[in-house]
């Protein structure tokens, strides 16, 4: 079977795992701890990051940390992986959806602009949103693929509510927008996923980066349980939610290899679609949105879209490539689909509703072989043909 995708641990894992078994640091108290957090924040554009137990508990504690509270709605599109909402519900609020733009399947800002101008009102210096009455705490878009968001337009739209912006860039470290890192398109607080799927992994983990200090040792706090001085004092509820040092040494390891490791997976993209390029039945994965600007997606996944609204179309393909041998995969079932936010606030989500079981994600691990791509296109191409 070629999977869809595994990590790379090419480089200096085992030779960093062993340092922390020779040196007995295994826990959350290690060297490769700090050297992780400054590397993701060097990456990222960002003054500084705090390592995470994964990406969901970043989101979390990002959230927490910019004054999401119970009741409150957090603005998010609905075409995301339900962590997304989950880290939005362990705060006790609620998402409010809203659809994506069809070039980028990213949050639609115009959407956005245009429901925060008909549905909420300023009370008291808060957004409030009339259908229900609960205020709007934040905004949270997604960088679905690895592809930013239009944060220059999302941000600009926040300013003017004075709503804080938490970017979920689970997959996206290694993307720039404008030759800007992800973290820095605006967001107050930018957060990653280290999961073993993503591109670079440390088996588990993830982070959050920011440039606010205060923010930034807010996080932190949170993270590590919020206990302050050398005795057992906890000044509010915080969590646990602390990278070991062997996470972060599988971790730094990966950084260490980021451009060699986003090229790759670039480059397997870009096959795939010069390879599909003839086929009217199969579009390529969004990579460049908008035209305007040069966003270059990190390109988590790769895979293809088919034309138009047929199941079984689709049903086919995916069994034709296991029958192949080939691992493949559908994508996220948007949020509003899910049972427990069908009655989440939500907008209209035409083109959400239109695209998310037209996408068949194929292998595109960095170590795919380039026998093993051409078997998959063949493979991909044989199950459109009949």
């Amino acid at each position: 079977m070629i999977p869809l995708a595994v990590p790379d641990l090419s480089g200096n894992e085992s030779r960093y795992l062993e340092e922390c078994v020779t040196s007995n640091f295994i826990s959350s108290v290690g060297s490769f701890v700090g050297r992780f957090e400054e590397m993701v924040a060097n990456v990222s554009g960002s003054f500084r990051g705090v390592a995470t137990s994964s990406g969901t508990a970043g989101l979390h504690a990002a959230l927490v940390a910019v004054g999401v509270e119970r009741d409150d709605l957090v603005i998010l599109p609905s075409l995301t992986f339900i962590a997304s909402a989950n880290a939005i519900s362990y705060c006790g609020a609620d998402p409010w959806l809203f659809d994506v733009e069809r070039t980028s399947w990213n949050l639609d800002p115009e959407q956005l602009a245009r429901r925060l101008e008909s549905d909420t009102e300023i009370r008291g210096g808060e957004v409030i949103h009339r259908p229900t009455g609960r205020r709007v705490a934040a905004i949270m878009p997604v960088y679905t693929l690895g592809l930013p968001a239009d944060m220059d337009r999302i941000v600009a739209i926040a300013r003017e509510y004075n709503l804080p912006v938490v970017a979920d860039s689970a997959a996206a470290l290694g993307a720039v927008d404008n030759q800007r890192p992800v973290g820095a398109l605006g967001a107050d607080l930018t957060v990653f996923s280290f999961n073993g799927n993503k591109t670079l992994t440390c088996g588990g983990g993830g982070a959050v980066v920011g440039d606010d200090p205060a923010q930034m040792d807010l996080v932190k706090h949170l993270t590590t349980t919020a206990r302050y001085g050398s005795g057992y004092d906890h000044d509010r509820v915080g969590f646990n939610y602390r990278l070991s040092n062997v996470h972060a040494a599988i971790g730094t390891a990966q950084l260490e290899r980021i451009a060699d490791l986003v090229a790759a997976k670039q480059r397997i993209r870009r096959v795939y679609d010069e390879a599909f390029d003839d086929i009217s039945s199969l579009i390529a994965f969004p990579d460049y949105s908008p035209p305007s600007k040069i966003q270059q997606s990190s390109c988590w996944f790769s895979g293809v879209f088919v034309d138009r609204a047929d199941p079984e179309r689709i049903s086919s393909i995916l069994a034709h490539l296991k029958n192949s041998g080939i691992e493949s995969r559908p994508f996220w079932k948007p949020i509003h689909l899910q049972d427990p936010y069908k009655n989440a606030p939500k907008n209209s989500l035409t083109v959400c509703d239109d695209i998310w079981f037209r996408v068949v994600v194929l292998p595109c691990s960095v170590g795919l072989s380039k026998d093993d791509q051409e078997q998959v296109i063949n493979a991909v191409l044989h199950a459109v043909s009949n």
